[in-house]
């Protein structure tokens, strides 16, 4: 198995360029990233759906080395030590996420401002967590690619990208 060292090298970046576009991953749950490194071009967004962002915007030949680092990185897992056990978490595990840990990864997450999601087909759920609430939702069969948040603020300016087209957060039920 290659290291995270390897694989900056491989895209000719260094060891410190990889090692920070890998933690940018872990942040993002493996599938986005939100980075800055002034070898990945400075300020930088990459999603595992194609897109791709960079600082240096002119710069294609970067953008395509970077997002080819991201895309290989995303695949790579490092062991995480154990977490030491917590007090009354009332469900909730100790992990680097804010979901329960029954629900196990979600096929989609990502964040934006005081707006997190967390997509769990498997188990027909879509968790938001707006402004530190965490709201579910039921979603049947529906498949959601995407969630972004327009402008105004709370849970009625969440849009879902899903298999039937655009659809208001609140089109959904609550679980």
């Amino acid at each position: 198995m290659s290291t995270i060292e390897d694989i900056a090298a491989k895209h000719g970046f260094s060891a410190d360029a990889g090692r920070s576009a890998y933690a940018s991953l872990q942040s993002g749950g493996f599938s986005q990233a939100q980075f800055s490194h002034p070898e990945l071009g400075g300020m930088g967004q990459w999603m595992s759906g194609g897109m791709m962002m960079i600082g240096d915007m002119f710069n294609e030949g970067l953008k395509w080395r970077v997002g080819a680092l991201l895309s290989e990185l995303s695949q790579h897992r490092e062991p995480q030590p154990a977490a030491a056990p917590a007090g009354n978490n009332w469900g909730f595990t100790q992990s680097a996420n804010w979901w329960p840990d029954e629900l196990g990864s979600p096929s989609s997450s990502g964040s934006q401002n005081d707006m997190a999601y967390a997509f769990f087909p498997n188990s027909g759920k879509l968790l938001v967590k707006l402004s530190g609430d965490v709201f579910s939702f039921d979603t049947g069969n529906l498949s959601i690619y995407g969630v972004q948040q327009q402008q105004g603020g709370g849970i009625a300016s969440v849009v879902l990208n899903t298999s039937n087209g655009p659809m208001g957060l609140l089109g959904l039920n609550r679980a």
